[in-house]
């Protein structure tokens, strides 16, 4: 067991009842979802001094998409975000909008633990990468939860390893792990929300600055590379069954996970990512597996997409990985 898990109660045996109370939703062709928005940007850093990033309005635009149309999903309406407000802030200060952040990360776990208590697959439509933290405590209030991470980046910045913490939205898996502020990383003295040995970090690029380290730690990591290179049905079902060994487990997916040839309209794409077909693939296994509780989607950009067309795009995978 990890040092510093310290379980709230008792955990529940291993997936047996946690499965069959979900096996319901899987009747039919796609699941039964409802949608939750989290149109969060207080994660990032500012794309230019006076601006504020645009990936609050993910949301909208995959709505405009007919999003929920076409899954047939519920409106879970939104859990409106405190203003990001970076006015003062220096380096070393430790992270953006941290104040505002920790409120926002309780507000979201409250929404986030009524879906689930309806016995509700959740859709948590971002927002920047922070939104994770709402839903990572929500699921440690309730038990052991997995995090499958889907992302360009492994985004495990923290102060053991940099000079100074900023946007956390490059820092999600250094916190749902129990490194960071503990304002954030450790509310009501949760932390981690996740075990090292249950996340799995999905699609980033094979020159990350922090694999080795995350490597090192028993972190399992599949590169965009390697999950090509395997398969990426063989991969997403290779997890998925290794998290089902949890009370359940979250996806978390950064829309910069995909090669900016295809998904350019996102906050740092790199080279070197999965295409559409691929992250279906990847996605189907996890998605459909009885022990996944929900996924969130994050980091698109619709100021960088001025036409809808990656959101296009980006909504028909996300329905094509959710069809049975």
């Amino acid at each position: 067991m990890m040092a510093g898990w310290r379980p709230q109660r008792a955990i529940r045996g291993r997936c047996s009842r946690t499965v069959g109370a979900r096996m319901s939703l899987y009747a039919g062709s796609m699941r039964s979802i409802t949608v939750l928005d989290a149109p969060s940007n207080l994660g990032l850093r500012a794309p230019a001094p006076g601006l504020v990033p645009g990936c609050y309005k993910l949301a909208g635009a995959l709505r405009d998409q007919r999003l929920l149309d076409r899954l047939g999903a519920h409106d879970g309406g939104v859990v409106v975000p405190p203003r990001y407000d970076i006015r003062g802030w220096r380096p070393g200060d430790g992270v953006l909008n941290a104040d505002a952040l920790a409120t926002y990360t309780r507000r979201l776990a409250e929404r986030v633990n009524v879906v689930l208590d309806n016995a509700g697959f959740l859709m948590l439509l971002g927002g920047d990468c922070s939104i994770l933290f709402g839903a990572a405590l929500a699921l440690r209030r309730r038990g052991r939860y997995g995090i499958a991470y889907l992302d360009g980046s492994i985004d495990f910045r923290h102060t053991g390893n940099s000079t100074h913490v900023g946007a956390s939205a490059g820092e999600g898996t250094a916190i749902v792990t129990g490194r960071g502020q503990p304002d954030i990383a450790d509310i009501d003295g949760l932390a981690p929300y996740c075990r090292e040995d249950d996340l799995v970090v999905l699609g980033v690029r094979d020159y990350d600055d922090h694999l080795n380290e995350v490597r090192g730690l028993g972190i399992t990591v599949h590169t965009a590379p390697e999950i090509i290179a395997e398969g990426p049905v063989l991969v997403g079902d290779r997890v998925a069954q290794g998290l089902a060994g949890c009370d359940g487990y979250f996806v978390h997916l950064d829309a910069d996970v995909l090669d900016p040839a295809v998904m350019p309209a996102a906050d740092a794409p790199d080279p070197g990512g999965l295409d559409h077909p691929h992250l279906v693939e990847l996605l189907r296994p996890l998605l459909a597996n009885p022990a996944c509780v929900g996924l969130e989607v994050t980091i698109y950009d619709p100021d960088l997409d001025p036409d809808g067309r990656y959101a296009a795009a980006l909504v028909d995978t996300l329905v094509d990985a959710l069809r049975s």
